[in-house]
């Protein structure tokens, strides 16, 4: 084991930034955490909050390519294409449909599951000591399909998702209300995963994580990352809006903007947003009390503090148009199918920004030997995979083992 670097600089405080800072500051280095503010636009404010620990299964799975013009097409399925974006976006396309294939699925599943199938242990040992852990909670997560021949069509997600130790109890008929009171006749099939989990509010929880890395003697630092500075090919200081901040190691965990500073390093990561959408049910009553993903809108209705959150669905189209009213409609119509009894005092909306890369892998790891390390890509299981990030790059940028293999998420792969 090496000694820990004198400074680290962390660009980027949504779950991937604030786990690493943590870490690091466990593992004996001082840290300076870094963010423009506005908690509200980061994906790690807005997602589901469910510790999907059997999300292995990359969205480009056999028969995609055939399944997404008619996908776009349906009001009611859960794909969505801003159209004026699509020349630009092309390109990337083409890579990230290559991959709808069986032996690249396998091979993605195979690099996801170190990622996620231990994210509720991931999170408690993140909070183990600190305040923050209050917003974990270890549950079920079941799958709601109209009928067992619904189950039965996913049958080769399944199949995958066993082959990595995720195998259900399913449920049919009446056993599916009595499991959950909440699921209307629409329902009746659940496929129920056991040792998942949930966070209550995750903008709470991330605004936790941040006090107890402040409590830990991290530095929080409001500003903007305009460049990075190298000296003899090694990053010795960051130029932001609140001045030069200098630094022995640098971690960059902007999310779907990260790919902006890696290319001033020379590399150029074919960066996208899968723009996420939720609809917040507040002062609930007829709502589950575990989180449940919809098969039929693919997103997940989670039981939260004061409320019901359902969030998912994915649309292409940058990052800088205006949010969809088509997404919004389809998780508020298909929640209201499923939930039958589901009033709400009050409703909110919230769209971000996903960070997505052509091979549903993240990038995680250094960037050549300049001292520049990446966590972002995590596409819709950043979350569930931000612990175990931040404590890899932690454990590698301080000389620990790892004990996974950091290749299939290297940086220069897409070099």
């Amino acid at each position: 084991m090496t000694k820990p670097p004198q400074h680290v600089a962390v660009i980027g405080a949504g779950i991937v930034g604030v786990s690493t800072a943590i870490w690091l500051r466990r593992f004996g280095a001082e840290v300076t955490l870094i963010d423009r503010g506005a908690p509200e636009g980061r994906a790690s404010y807005g997602n589901a909050g469910v510790l999907a620990a059997c999300a292995v299964l990359p969205v480009t799975g056999p028969g995609l390519i055939r399944k997404a013009p008619g996908m776009l097409l349906d009001r009611n399925a859960p794909l969505f294409l801003r159209w004026a974006y699509l020349p630009r976006l092309l390109p990337w396309l083409r890579k990230y449909l290559s991959h709808a294939n069986d032996a690249d699925t396998r091979r993605l599943a195979a690099g996801l599951a170190p990622l996620t199938s231990d994210s509720p242990d991931q999170h408690l040992a993140l909070t183990e000591g600190l305040r923050a852990q209050r917003f974990v909670t270890q549950s079920d997560y079941a799958y709601a399909f109209a009928d067992r021949a619904a189950w039965e069509a996913d049958g080769y997600g399944w199949a995958l998702r066993a082959e990595h130790g995720f195998v259900p109890e399913v449920l049919e008929g009446v056993a599916v209300q009595d499991y959950e009171p909440a699921l209307g006749p629409s329902v009746g099939c659940l496929a129920v995963l056991k040792d998942h989990g949930f966070v209550q509010t995750p903008g709470e929880y991330i605004a936790a994580l941040l006090q107890d890395f402040e409590d830990l003697g991290g530095r929080m630092l409001e500003a903007e990352v305009q460049d990075l500075t190298l000296e003899d090919g090694q990053v010795r200081q960051l130029e932001t809006t609140a001045g030069p901040i200098p630094c022995d190691q640098a971690v960059v965990t902007v999310g779907a903007w990260s790919a902006t500073l890696l290319k001033r390093l020379g590399l150029k990561i074919p960066l996208e947003s899968e723009r996420g959408y939720h609809v917040h049910f507040e002062g609930t009553e007829g709502a589950p009390q575990m989180p449940i993903l919809l098969t039929m809108g693919q997103f997940a209705a989670t039981p939260m503090q004061g409320g019901l959150r359902c969030a998912g669905v994915l649309e292409f189209g940058g990052l800088q148009a205006p949010p969809s009213r088509a997404p919004f409609e389809l998780l508020r119509r298909s929640a209201r199918a499923v939930f039958p009894g589901l009033q709400a005092a009050k409703e909110t909306e919230w769209m971000g920004h996903r960070p997505a890369l052509p091979d549903s892998l993240p990038v995680i790891g250094e960037v050549g030997q300049t001292g520049v390390f990446a966590g972002f890509g995590h596409h819709h299981v950043g979350l569930t995979a931000g612990p175990r990030t931040g404590r890899m790059l932690a454990a590698k940028i301080t000389g620990r083992p790892v004990n996974i293999d950091l290749a299939p998420y290297r940086p220069e792969r897409f070099a």
